[in-house]
């Protein structure tokens, strides 16, 4: 699973041959989320408060990005939260 993005020790992945609704995983330490990126709603996890605040915020700011992603299944960094 490919590392998209990582700012303040969280690491943005996400699976390129899953199916399904467009998501990224979100890992904080032991942590773990899963976010839809449509809604930007973690679906699955349990990530921190504070942490899953600043996914949403980063996944706000790069959302076009990743589902440009999802649908052509080709890789690229994007900038962290600052």
């Amino acid at each position: 699973m490919p590392i998209i993005a990582r700012f303040y020790g969280i690491l943005i992945k996400m699976y390129f041959r899953e199916h399904g609704v467009p998501y990224f995983h979100a890992l904080y330490g032991e942590y773990n989320g899963v976010f839809e990126i449509e809604s930007l709603e973690m679906i699955e996890g349990d990530l921190p408060r504070r942490a899953k605040k600043m996914v949403r915020e980063w996944a706000g700011m790069y959302q076009d990005d990743l589902l440009e992603m999802w649908k052509t299944q080709v890789f690229k960094k994007l900038p962290g939260l600052e």
